[in-house]
């Protein structure tokens, strides 16, 4: 199956069952709270997700390949748990590197809002 078909899957089912093998083993990923490098801490971080978020939800809005690199644009949605249950939302993009065997060797995510907006989501929404 052709890799950006993979991804659209993984963004559809997000955060269960994500295809990790597309993934080089000592892959870069970086996103505004997060730095470092291989699969075993990627699927930690997506662990952590399934985990302790509540209704996780990863809507894709485009996705493209040029040469070797992937982008796509992306709303990551949750309910934290918390009391009131605030609906948070991060719109954003993602960078993807590729390499001569198209694995994914770096992971880079860039966010359309600050990390205080998220912030102020859980108490102003």
């Amino acid at each position: 199956m052709d890799i950006i078909e993979i991804l659209k899957e993984d963004y559809q089912r997000f955060p269960v069952n994500q295809t990790y093998n597309i993934y080089a083993p000592e892959v870069y990923f970086q996103d505004p709270l997060n730095k470092f490098r291989g699969v075993k801490r990627y699927k930690e971080m997506i662990n952590f997700i399934q985990t302790w978020f509540l209704n996780p939800k990863m809507d894709l809005h485009n996705i493209q390949r040029l040469e070797n690199t992937i982008k796509t644009e992306w709303t990551l949605s949750w309910n934290t748990p918390l009391p009131w249950k605030p609906r948070i939302s991060i719109p954003g993009w993602s960078e993807l590197g590729l390499n001569s065997d198209g694995l994914i060797v770096s992971h880079i995510d860039y966010w359309n809002c600050s990390r205080l907006d998220v912030v102020k989501q859980h108490f102003f929404s």
